[in-house]
């Protein structure tokens, strides 16, 4: 059996979606660290800030920039989505096979079974009652549990899954807005230095 759980090297802190502490935190701690795209409302003032200096080729480089960003930041979420969706249903099968371990052992019974040898390949096994299973914590480690804390243990990993898949949806959403906050605010600085261009004095 897999525990399917996260590992964290030592020393190293588990990451967990950061939650508003008070009213003054940024949205950007709402979201993993995800920093907020802000909409360009007036371009004659934004432009005109001194960073910026009317250079509408450097601040568009600076707008792909940060949407490349983003782009780097979704694949790696959407990575993490797509793990969280496997571990998840493969953590409920372990739990409903210990409950079925639970059964056989109370009722001091053997069990035939088949297990998964290789593709398509599959063995007969006669499982005796038992109070302890060895489970997959990753990294190559296996750790003998018995029944009940087995059962405890990939409850909190499955509950803890369920959390982070849902902190990882939250934050693909916010990350999609950014995407569209970054291309308007790109398009505005395109029109505005076209409209700029045309109106100079030839």
């Amino acid at each position: 059996m897999e525990a399917d759980q996260e590992k964290n090297k030592p020393g190293e802190k588990k990451a967990e979606p950061a939650e508003s502490k008070a009213e003054g935190d940024s949205t950007a701690k709402l979201h993993m660290g995800i920093p907020e795209a802000e909409f360009v409302d007036d371009v004659e003032a934004f432009m005109a800030l001194p960073e910026n200096s009317g250079n509408a080729d450097k601040v568009l480089k600076k707008f792909d920039e940060q949407h490349s960003k983003y782009k780097f930041m979704q694949y790696n979420l959407a990575s993490k989505r797509r793990r969280l969706k496997k571990q998840i249903p493969e953590v409920q099968k372990s739990i409903e096979m210990l409950a079925i371990l639970e059964g056989q052992k109370n009722k001091k019974k053997e069990m035939t079974t088949e297990f998964l040898l290789s593709d398509q390949v599959y063995m007969k096994a006669t499982i005796p009652p038992t109070e302890k299973v060895f489970l997959w914590l990753g990294a190559d480690v296996m750790l003998e549990y018995d029944l009940q804390e087995a059962s405890e243990l990939l409850k909190k990993n499955l509950a803890t899954a369920k959390k982070n898949l849902l902190a990882v949806e939250k934050d693909l959403d916010f990350l999609r807005d950014q995407f569209t906050t970054t291309e308007v605010n790109m398009a505005r600085v395109f029109n505005w230095d076209v409209k700029r261009r045309q109106n100079q004095p030839k």
